[in-house]
């Protein structure tokens, strides 16, 4: 017919139809058959519509440089002809461009004219995906905070516009940039969304990438068989579909997770595979990526060589086109391969350049990182103070991208946990080089640290950000506020390491080798199984089972099945697990102890240790000789004790006990109540002359209103095995459904949202000083409640025996109404407990911890 419009319109499609496919070479000669006839006709706004879809072609090809012409041609013929919205979409393409280049400053100016322009036309969708692109930037600048800000509103947008693919999107960049915070949970729950709007949808490229993306999460998490799941099923999608960029993607994804399983040549297939599909398709920075992950691979299997020849090759692929990230983090593998050979001179320069590329490119982690691999190097060769110095520059660097999460707590322990090894690097080297404040110092600010500026907002919230700095700011302020007997515990890779002193003292340094095969963590770790193990903490005890999780509880199996012999051999020290702890713990030091009071600092499996039921070689337990107590940091000790005087209140309690639960269910089991734990607080109400909330009237809405004004603080409920979280009356259900985890569930959430001023919460629940352990601690709802601004917390380390419990309690109340103080009442009342005919067995007496500072109450006409 002659229609040359319609023929370069066919062109542009079929350009488009071979892009979705990964067929960007072919895609590109589609495109430039389109462009050819756009300038035949004279149709400028076609021609600058192929320079996009040029350059959208050449960004997938990783040519970020030839993408930028074709984009900035575009860009002057969308102005040129007056298309507002063109140029828009053209600053938009133009920032991709520029954030893949590394340049984020060019990317995040590019992408905020897009945005202008889109607001200014009312294009609601390009303002969307401006918001979307900014997040994508701020995300590899390391300011996820701004990232998840700017994606969170991209998200909205779509979701407001209908536009389901969009939001889709918008859910799995939330998910790639909780995966750069380390917080994988997380990451899975957001790429899970993308993939439920992917098959709704029926977008079965983008399913298969979220596939993709799922399985890089559970990589992350150590689930590798999951991880491969997860690949192949994106490998499948992407071969039925005909996506051969999304099949190599696939293939080293899957050489990634047998390589971590520690398969190096199935894993060298399958990168080989993803190198093979990357050259047929054009695409250089994947094939630049196959390189890399080919040479890590050689690495492991001491092809130190081989593996320098494949990282050269990826280095110059990354130069090529123009991808610093990717050059910097190279630069980094060829250091560890010249290390390996013992080519120290060049692994160093590879280290520097790692180093100095990170800061061009100013990703902040990615700096910190840098910081802390030359700093390994360094201590390697034995250049302490080179080390040291990179050590600390880390740690800074970390600290850094902290503050800037302001008062985000989850991202903050995320990101805490998966930098861990900058920190405990630089203490650790401190105490190599004796010196003994610093490490400690080092050790100290990094204990707790989300914790912390939770508390220093609760008690200076005047303050425009917390985390500003309000840690303990010199060695001077750590000798000055270092209560005596206090146990300051890290771990070391071989050994247990002390710090105490007494008044007037100077601080001392104490060290327990481990005579063991494994490292010091994992050694406390099969400690603590031991100790569960020998203390029977499930066996005979008799509970009407205050846990939520009563299924899964891992000390039910010691009742249920004997663990297997490999698992048994893990768990018999020579002289038993309680006093296996003492050696390791208390015996180093015991010379400088006074008596009195122990208050520990804890770290790691230490955490959850029974501190009172230690026992020496004459078996006598610790609390015995010491009250003890738990601190999660100095700093938090002295937050507390400086806070304002009339922060806490003095009067009043709230006693929860045995609420109404039989009109929920938790996992699919309904939940039993409590006699017990009704009688609990029914006697503690006695005591104190205190009317308790109990069943229908202890509902989650209730407790919440309540809390925030009270001194005292008593739950006697159900608690979630691994967080500690409690089960309340649910709130009154709506017209329609049953009530949700939402309406029952006392979250740690919940605790963090409420200004708590009780001096004393006693949290009477299974497993209440449960959480998940990781480098902040253990987080669980007894954190919840100090950074909320409990000023101490009572918990209870396992299953806790009714009757028993019900003892224990009456002599903690009897004894903390004479105005004795809280660490004392309970060692009193665990004297009481060990020294009774039916409850004297460790598991009765010792799960009780105080945790914070050693409160005293007054009740008025009780007080003696």
């Amino acid at each position: 017919m002659g229609d040359k419009s319609g023929e370069g319109t066919a062109y542009g499609n079929l350009g488009n139809a071979y892009h979705s496919l990964g067929d960007f070479k072919k895609a590109i000669d589609y495109y430039e058959s389109c462009l050819k006839i756009a300038k035949e006709v004279g149709d400028r706004s076609g021609e600058g519509k192929a320079y996009g879809a040029l350059g959208n072609a050449y960004f997938s090809l990783g040519d970020f440089k030839e993408a930028i012409d074709y984009h900035e041609c575009h860009t002057k013929i969308a102005r040129e002809v007056g298309d507002r919205s063109g140029e828009g979409i053209a600053y938009g393409n133009l920032g991709n461009a520029y954030r893949s280049l590394g340049d984020f400053k060019k990317a995040i100016d590019y992408h905020e004219r897009h945005l202008k322009i889109a607001k200014e036309v009312g294009d609601r969708l390009g303002e969307g995906k401006a918001y979307g692109n900014l997040g994508n930037t701020y995300n590899s600048l390391g300011n996820f905070k701004k990232a998840i800000n700017y994606t969170e509103r991209c998200r909205k947008i779509a979701k407001e516009v209908g536009d389901r693919s969009g939001e889709g999107t918008a859910y799995a960049n939330l998910g790639n940039t909780y995966y750069s915070l380390g917080d994988f949970k997380k990451a899975i729950d957001y790429h899970e969304c993308h993939l439920k709007i992917a098959k709704e949808v029926e977008a079965r490229s983008r399913e298969g990438m979220a596939y993709g993306s799922l399985g890089s999460a559970y990589h992350s998490l150590g689930d590798f068989k999951k991880a491969i799941s997860y690949h192949e099923h994106y490998l499948e999608i992407a071969k039925e579909v005909g996506t051969r960029s999304g099949e190599g993607v696939a293939y080293g994804n899957l050489g990634n997770a047998y390589y971590s399983l520690g398969e190096f040549k199935k894993a060298i297939d399958y990168h080989e595979s993803c190198l093979k599909i990357a050259k047929e398709v054009g695409d250089r920075s994947g094939e630049g990526t196959a390189y890399g992950n080919l040479g890590n691979a050689y690495y492991s299997l001491g092809d130190f060589k081989r593996a320098i020849d494949f990282h050269e090759r990826h280095l110059k692929i990354a130069r090529e086109v123009g991808d610093r990230s990717g050059e910097g983090k190279t630069y980094g593998n060829l250091g560890n391969a010249y290390h390996s050979l013992g080519d120290f001179k060049i692994a160093r320069d590879h280290y520097e350049s790692c180093l100095k590329v990170a800061k061009e490119v100013g990703n902040d982690v990615d700096i910190a990182n840098s910081f802390h691999n030359l700093g390994n190097h360094l201590k390697s060769l034995g250049v302490f103070q080179g080390a040291l110095d990179c050590f600390i520059h880390s740690v800074a660097k970390f600290n850094e991208v902290r503050r800037r999460l302001e008062f985000d707590d989850h991202y903050k322990i995320s990101l805490r946990n998966m930098h861990q090894g900058a920190y405990v690097s630089l203490w650790r080297l401190l105490v190599k080089q004796g010196k003994v404040l610093e490490g400690l110092f080092s050790a100290e600010q990094a204990r707790a640290q989300a914790l912390k500026d939770l508390m220093e907002l609760k008690y200076s919230p005047a303050k425009d950000q917390a985390g500003s700095g309000t840690e303990i700011a010199t060695i001077r302020d750590i000798l000055s506020f270092f209560p005596s007997n206090t146990v300051f515990i890290a771990i070391g890779e071989q050994e247990v390491i002390v710090w105490t002193c007494q008044k007037g003292q100077d601080v001392q340094l104490r060290r327990k080798q481990i005579s063991n095969d494994n490292d010091a963590y994992t050694f406390l770790q099969s400690l603590m199984e031991a100790t569960c193990h020998e203390i029977g903490t499930r066996s005979g005890i008799k509970c009407e089972d205050r846990s939520l999780d009563m299924v899964r509880d891992e000390n039910l199996a010691y009742e249920r099945s004997p663990p297997d012999e490999k698992h048994n051999q893990s768990l018999i020290f020579k002289k038993g697990a309680l006093s296996t702890w003492y050696d390791t713990i208390i015996e180093p030091l015991q010379d400088l102890l006074l008596d009195g009071e122990l208050v520990f600092v804890p770290e790691g499996p230490v955490c959850l240790a029974p501190f009172a039921a230690f026992m020496d070689s004459n078996s006598k337990y610790l609390c015995e000789s010491f009250k003890t107590r738990v601190i999660p940091s100095l700093t938090s000790l002295k937050l507390i004790a400086e806070c304002p005087a009339d922060y806490h209140s003095n009067t009043g309690a709230l006693l929860v006990g045995d609420p109404w639960v039989q009109d929920v269910t938790y996992q699919e089991v309904r939940l039993q109540q409590l006699p017990f734990a009704r009688k609990e607080v029914q006697m503690i109400g006695e005591i104190l002359h205190t009317v308790p909330l109990i069943g229908t009237e202890a509902t989650k809405g209730e407790v919440l209103k309540q809390i925030s004004s009270v001194a005292l603080v008593h739950f006697a409920a159900h608690g979630r095995m691994e967080t500690g979280e409690i089960a309340l009356a649910p709130n009154p259900a709506p017209a329609f459904g049953i009530p949700g985890k939402e309406d029952f569930i006392l979250t740690m959430t919940d605790v963090l949202n409420v200004q708590i001023k009780a001096r004393l919460v006693v949290l009477s629940c299974c497993h209440s000083a449960r959480g998940e352990i990781n480098a902040e601690g253990v987080v669980g709802i007894a954190r919840a409640f100090l950074g909320a601004g409990a000023q101490s917390v009572l918990v209870s380390l396992w299953a806790i025996d009714d009757e028993a419990t019900l003892e224990f309690m009456k002599i903690f109340y009897l004894h903390l109404v004479k105005g004795r103080s809280a660490s004392e009442s309970v060692n009193q009342a665990m004297k009481y407990t060990r020294e009774s005919d039916q409850f004297s067995a460790v598991k009765y007496w010792a799960p009780f911890v105080l945790i914070g500072d050693d409160v005293t109450l007054e009740f008025g006409e009780h007080k003696q």
